[in-house]
């Protein structure tokens, strides 16, 4: 079974679109200067509530990188990727 990390109401969050988890508060935010395959991507100092699938190389914008997947603990959306 899986548990639900939730932040301090008191700080702004970010949540997943869909099942509205919470993933990380504001002051984790490092950039919003990444641009992913579909568009803009955020970068964070770390998360909650999110589960990490195997690593692998990928080319992009940046060159090759090692990268795994990451996904809502909850309702299982793909939500980017963490280096």
């Amino acid at each position: 079974r899986t548990f639900r990390s939730y932040l301090p109401h008191s700080h702004r969050t970010y949540s997943c679109i869909h099942c509205r988890a919470h993933l990380a508060r504001h002051e984790e935010l490092i950039s919003k200067s990444f641009q992913g395959s579909h568009g803009r991507a955020y970068l964070f100092n770390s998360v909650v509530n999110v589960g990490c699938g195997p690593a692998e190389q990928r080319l992009l914008l940046t060159g090759l990188h090692s990268v795994a997947d990451i996904f809502c603990q909850s309702c299982k959306t793909t939500l980017g990727w963490k280096y």
